[in-house]
């Protein structure tokens, strides 16, 4: 049964620190690939500066050229909005019922997990991959503290943000370096963010 990571964002843009957790995570634990799957925007959220789905899509198709353990995945593109994690993985596992998913998520997103819709759900039949995070936030809950379900992962921690990147390129900045090359083209090639 193949082991996949599922890597959920908005990836607006996908930077070189989604690539690095996601290429760690496959590397250093027991995931045969990791699938990054891209958010679509959500209907009852003010667009303001989210690009549409296709061009986040094609972005992450541009970032994982090369890395054949990363997958781009739009699942979520055709699901019912506002989509709710426990759906998307009940559905993926009707999809692909060779396949056993996880799920990755920074250690922040752990102290709100207790308001996913379904929580006890998710944990009763998926492992949870968490990565850490330098804002350490002590209000994870208790019961996720040892969980048997959450695995820890010592992983690089990325402080690389695409909100940070989307300011930086509207100011006329070079932020080039925190970018794949073909992902860097194509946002300067679209006249994204600008």
């Amino acid at each position: 049964m193949k082991k996949v990571g599922l890597y959920f964002g908005t990836f607006n843009p996908i930077h070189v620190g989604h690539l690095v957790l996601a290429n760690h995570m496959v590397e250093f634990t027991d995931l045969d690939e990791v699938w990054l799957v891209v958010t679509p925007h959500n209907p009852l959220k003010k667009k303001r500066t989210l690009l549409e789905d296709h061009h986040r899509l094609e972005m992450v198709y541009k970032a994982t050229e090369g890395y054949d353990k990363l997958k781009p995945s739009n699942i979520e593109f055709d699901l019912p909005q506002p989509n709710y994690t426990i759906n998307t993985l009940v559905h993926l596992r009707e999809k692909h019922p060779d396949h056993s998913f996880s799920l990755l998520m920074g250690e922040d997103n752990l102290t709100s997990f207790h308001k996913w819709k379904n929580h006890d759900m998710i944990l009763a039949h998926y492992n949870i991959y968490v990565y850490p995070r330098i804002h350490k936030n002590s209000g994870v809950k208790s019961e996720f503290q040892d969980h048997s379900k959450i695995k820890k992962v010592e992983a690089p921690i990325m402080e690389v943000s695409s909100t940070f990147i989307r300011k930086s390129i509207a100011k006329g900045k070079n932020v080039k370096p925190l970018l794949p090359p073909d992902v860097w083209e194509y946002i300067d090639l679209m006249n994204f963010y600008k």
